[in-house]
């Protein structure tokens, strides 16, 4: 088990540090965990977002555990040398084209949504969003200035059919594990690469006949995601709408603090990492929500070393310290005790089995 450990910017090697904590408690054999700077901490050591080095550790390694990246200090850089540029390139060199990102009320978080607990108690949604395309990655792109000196920003959506199937396949695959229902999200009334992606769902769904395919625009299935959440099983989209979504769902949670996220290549080799971001402003003062990257931890146990066993020990340890009373700053309710970073990390270990 080689696993490259990439910390990253602002809170990221505080969590980072209470998931490798958990995942030496476990006392797995064959273990190897290597750090690597990426993003900012990439760019100080040198002078580059992802450094080569990091990503040869990447690619050599079993799995990828990554923190965050991104500080407000890098954002007068050149747009390929900023912090995220790093993040879209090793996603791409990986070719981590799916990204798994569950959003589950634990019952003790009830109180924490800012959703009455009757609409989402009970919530457990995936949502599977498409990550080596889109928007993010079309050509043409960039800033441009015209005839008349108007400066013009571009950006391309696009999809080809082929990635439209793949990833298709793995939201079909899990829903085959849940609950049996897809829901494809789209804006298939005006963009068409998303009528592209409608007319893709529809043809691969005749291989699930066991599943049931729904699609729904986005700008509804924003709303329905407030209105409604669990009308929803599995979810399957596209990069841009999948990471608007995706972080909308972590508030039904209580906070994005708790969500972890898997996105995987086509043999289910993973870069494993929370959903939120670096939040600078906390970077150091022991404050941040550990659990969504030591619940990324039990999804990488699961999905690239099917390791079940161990993945519902972390799940249960994490559920277990809710269940004592700890919470971070960003799930405190009633009657809770109060814990910093690294005390939630010591929870988490003292209830694995």
């Amino acid at each position: 088990m080689k696993i490259a450990v990439l910390p990253g910017d602002g809170i990221g090697p505080e969590i980072v540090a209470q998931a490798v904590k958990v995942l030496k408690a476990l006392n797995l054999k064959d273990l190897t965990l290597t750090e690597a700077p990426i993003g900012g901490a990439g760019y100080e050591a040198s002078g580059d977002p992802l450094p080569d080095a990091t990503l040869k550790l990447a690619k050599e390694s079993d799995a990828v555990l990554l923190g965050a990246v991104g500080d407000w200090k890098y954002d007068k850089l050149e747009r390929h040398l900023r912090p995220e540029r790093g993040l879209l390139r090793i996603r791409k060199e990986l070719n981590l084209f799916a990204n798994l990102r569950p959003a589950l009320l634990y019952p003790e978080l009830a109180g924490a949504s800012t959703l009455k607990p009757e609409v989402v108690s009970g919530l457990d949604l995936m949502i599977i969003r498409e990550l080596t395309g889109d928007i993010y990655f079309g050509q043409p792109r960039g800033i441009s200035t015209l005839e008349n000196g108007e400066r013009e920003g571009i950006n391309t959506m696009r999809y080809n059919e082929s990635e439209i199937r793949r990833i298709g396949r793995v939201a079909f695959d899990i829903a085959m594990k849940r609950s049996k229902k897809v829901c494809s999200v789209d804006k298939a009334n005006v963009l068409e690469t998303t009528e592209l992606w409608r007319q893709v769902m529809i043809e691969l769904s005749a291989e699930y006949p066991e599943v049931e395919l729904s699609h729904m625009y986005v700008d509804n299935a924003a709303m329905q995601l407030i209105r409604a959440p669990k009308q929803f099983d599995v979810m399957v989209t596209g990069n841009i709408f999948g990471d608007i979504l995706s972080d909308e769902a972590s508030m039904l949670t209580g906070s994005i603090g708790m969500l972890p996220s898997a996105s995987l290549d086509a043999n289910n080799k993973g870069m494993y990492e929370p959903s939120h971001g670096s939040a600078p402003d906390i970077a150091g003062k022991d404050i941040a929500n550990p659990l969504a990257t030591i619940l990324s931890v039990a999804m990488m146990l699961r999905y690239t070393f099917n390791d079940e066993a161990n993945a519902l020990n972390v799940e249960n340890a994490v559920k277990k310290a809710l269940a004592q009373g700890y919470r971070t700053a960003d799930i405190v309710t009633d009657g809770c005790t109060k814990v910093g970073c690294n005390a939630m990390g010591d929870a988490v270990v003292a209830a694995l089995n």
